[in-house]
């Protein structure tokens, strides 16, 4: 009887916990709601750095809406941050998707990678939770038509137009690498159209992988077409070996990277290397975003040097739960359309976005590597909403 009665009291306890993860939210002991936001980036792999920097921007937001007080309803609530590793892996971001689908999240911060967020996107809008991306650039997350797909940075559209012009200012021959994933690939194409458009010519279009470290074959075939500018589409931990390789083989064209270079990594990556380097990041320098000031004290003194996206994590947080404030609900059928009209003057800068969820009126910034620093080159503004 002592066994069956056990049983059935796991049973019960198995039934309740699956009802709570049924939903959007759930009141906590005081009477209040705990709605659950899910945070997805790479937190293992080389592009760890870049997936906790992710993470803490959004960590930083929810602890301080937390500590000024959400009121949804009528009712206090209390927001917690489910962080989850896709690895930036495409499979294993669908995985993660279907597993916060499954908690009944409210809403999706996430994922970094544009190659990650693609694939789960299709998951998120069929299981109708909303996704703010606070990093993914490539065209293709938007333009799939999805309704929840928001993100809050510049697209490869806008990005790849600026660079493809600046790459035409700086020489003639043009050759271009990618790492062949949606956001590097992308990038470069429209790299490639604009360059061609400024009136450059493409000499090389070479690809490698986002797991490789030596691009000597690719660099030897390169030197031999005299390029001016090598453009690369892909991230820091290829783009700062890459750099190392071309000093070795004596290539002196220019390198010229995309936001997936223009990092903190990159430039401890990189080393002396590194000095010259170009590379364009979306949105306005940090010092220049009308909250970047304030941010960098608050983020640093809690987890350390910014490393890239943090700044968008956090003012993703921030207009999900501003439209969850104005629907008086957490879930994602209510609060879609306030999302939608969200206007936000955030950290970044002023946040609304366009009919396909992309962010209106962004900007690019070039940056070039002087004295093992960043430094703003220029910056060049679309048009707004």
């Amino acid at each position: 009887m002592k066994s069956r009665f056990l049983a059935q009291l796991l049973i019960a306890g198995l039934a309740l916990n699956l009802a709570a993860c049924g939903k959007k939210s759930e009141t906590a002991a005081d009477g209040g709601l705990v709605i659950r936001i899910g945070s997805v980036s790479p937190l293992t792999g080389p592009q760890s750095h870049l997936g906790k920097d992710n993470e803490n921007g959004a960590r930083l937001a929810v602890d301080e809406l937390n500590a000024k007080g959400v009121t949804i309803g009528g009712k206090k609530a209390r927001i917690e941050l489910i962080a989850e590793d896709d690895a930036a892996d495409p499979k294993t971001a669908t995985i993660v998707a279907q597993r916060l689908i499954d908690q009944k999240v409210a809403g999706v911060i996430g994922h970094l990678n544009s190659g990650t967020s693609i694939p789960a996107s299709k998951l998120y809008s069929d299981a109708e939770i909303v996704q703010v991306s606070p990093s993914a650039t490539a065209v293709k997350y938007t333009a799939q038509g999805f309704k929840t797909a928001y993100r809050v940075m510049t697209n490869d559209e806008q990005q790849g137009r600026v660079v493809g012009q600046y790459a035409a200012k700086l020489g003639k021959k043009v050759a271009i690498i990618d790492d062949r994933s949606a956001y590097g690939q992308g990038l470069a194409d429209e790299v490639e159209k604009a360059a061609k458009a400024a009136g450059a010519e493409v000499v090389a279009r070479e690809y490698t992988s986002d797991k490789a470290t030596d691009f000597t074959a690719i660099l030897t075939s390169i030197k031999g077409k005299n390029a001016d500018v090598i453009f690369f589409g892909g991230m820091d931990p290829q783009a700062a070996p890459m750099v190392q390789q071309m000093k070795r083989l004596g290539i002196t064209a220019q390198f010229l990277g995309g936001d997936g270079a223009q990092t903190a990594e990159f430039l401890h990556l990189a080393g002396a290397d590194g000095e010259g380097v170009i590379a364009s990041n979306p949105g306005l320098p940090l010092a220049s975003m009308p909250g970047g000031r304030d941010f960098e004290q608050k983020f640093t003194a809690k987890y350390g040097k910014i490393q890239n996206y943090s700044p968008y994590a956090y003012d993703a947080v921030m207009v999900m739960v501003e439209a969850m404030e104005r629907a008086n609900s957490t879930d994602p059928k209510q609060y879609l359309a306030e999302l939608a009209k969200t206007n936000h003057n955030g950290v970044t800068g002023n946040i609304q976005f366009d009919q396909k969820g992309d962010l209106a009126g962004g900007a690019v910034t070039l940056y070039q590597v002087k004295g093992g620093k960043w430094e703003p080159l220029e910056t060049v503004k679309s048009g707004g909403k």
